[in-house]
């Protein structure tokens, strides 16, 4: 089998083509650039495997005038950059020991050995420049069959690096079809405590991309049930708000938000996850914000009080309340009134309160903090008032508040 670099722009685009020229012939396309091509999806990251040692590569890349970037160099990792775009050039590699976390690597120019070292059949896969697929373990038969295979013996893959469970399911959500593979799931549940091995940002980054799957929530499932997923989410769960979330997206062709499912999976907790994940501050704050969201929100709301609600919270805010609260609303038929509420807070642009402090000095009140809370008053009055635009009123308004204030 081959892939055609004529049909495959990432293939014979000038950067690649540079970069394949600087290492002289000697690399071939790995992995998920060849997996998804072969299943017509979009190719964005490339990856490139070569039988040259790291220092090697370094020094073609340089020679060629191109950005060389030693990322990871003791694992044989060199970050090409060609016109901009970031590749990852890796030297084969054997494994020499391993702890279930990281592995001590030796270099090879085998690449049948090479392969024997990678995770799942359908990662293991090569292709030339000129498209020849290069299948040493039959991964193709498993990608067209759906069928995410563990490379050799599952259990000896998974204690070599225990994130390798997560990536089971994770491939399974992507690619798979039907049952997960027997074999891989036993030892996957057998194996579930040396998951407590990993990192926080090494599990995020698994799971975030697991639920950023069409549909995720067969495989949650199979977690649950296998207890593998109270692992590293322990506590009450909802995957029902999250099944309905899914099916809303899916229904409505929203584009999957991993964040927003996430908070739609938890009931509480999400402090204690955003630490243990190691989130960054800004998911680690808009997924407490969504879990712990209190306003209630339904799919009749009026138009005056989404406004409200969109000032005080903000478009992004807003719309995260939605879609939960749309996602536990069991009637389909409320699904317009719904979507209704989100097309509002993307249309309308929030006014800004014409008054500020220096208006409220100017009506007779000295400088200090009874500024601001006249100030919080008049603007919460003009709030309930639906954004009054009315200079007379809001000053009026301004007048009694100070009037009957004591100062």
């Amino acid at each position: 089998m081959k892939l055609d670099p004529k049909s495959q722009s990432w293939m014979g685009a000038p950067e690649t083509r540079a970069l394949l020229g600087a290492l002289d012939g000697e690399a071939r396309f790995v992995g998920g650039a060849i997996r998804n091509a072969l299943m017509d999806k979009p190719v964005s990251d490339i990856d490139i495997a070569t039988p040259l040692p790291p220092d090697e590569v370094m020094k073609r890349l340089q020679a060629a005038g191109l950005g060389a970037v030693p990322t990871g160099f003791a694992h044989g990792t060199v970050t090409a950059i060609s016109s901009g775009k970031p590749f990852e050039v890796t030297s084969l590699r054997r494994d020499v020991s391993t702890d279930g976390r990281r592995a001590v690597v030796s270099f090879t120019t085998d690449w049948k050995e090479d392969a024997a070292r990678r995770d799942f059949t359908l990662n293991a896969l090569y292709a030339s420049a000129d498209g020849e697929i290069f299948d040493y373990h039959h991964g193709i038969a498993d990608l067209q069959a759906g069928r995410v295979r563990f490379i050799g013996d599952a259990t000896q893959r998974i204690r070599e690096d225990f994130l390798r469970i997560l990536r089971l399911f994770r491939f399974h959500a992507w690619y798979g079809k039907g049952e997960i593979d027997g074999e891989a799931l036993r030892a996957a549940a057998a194996e579930k405590t040396g998951l407590a091995q990993l990192s926080g940002e090494r599990i995020q980054k698994e799971m975030l991309k697991l639920l950023e799957a069409q549909n995720p929530v067969a495989v949650l499932r199979a977690m649950a049930a296998s207890g593998i997923l109270g692992e590293i989410l322990p506590g009450n769960l909802n995957i029902v708000r999250l099944e309905r979330l899914v099916a809303i997206d899916a229904n409505a062709f929203f584009a999957p938000d991993p964040l927003l499912r996430l908070a739609a999976l938890l009931n509480d907790g999400a402090s204690a996850l955003a630490e243990r994940w190691k989130l960054s501050n800004a998911d680690r704050a808009r997924l407490e914000d969504i879990v712990g969201a209190r306003e209630k929100i339904v799919s009749y709301l009026s138009i005056r009080e989404v406004r409200k609600l969109l000032y005080r919270l903000g478009a992004r805010r807003f719309k995260d309340r939605v879609f939960l609260r749309w996602a536990e609303d069991a009637k389909a038929s409320n699904a317009i009134q719904w979507r209704a509420l989100l097309a509002l807070a993307d249309a309308w642009q929030p006014p800004k309160f014409p008054l500020d402090g220096g208006n409220v000095m100017a009506a007779g009140v000295p400088q200090g903090p009874l500024v601001g809370r006249i100030l919080a008053e008049v603007e919460e009055w003009w709030i309930e008032s639906d954004f009054l635009d009315d200079e007379f009123s809001l000053a009026e308004r301004l007048k009694a508040i100070v009037q009957a204030t004591a100062y």
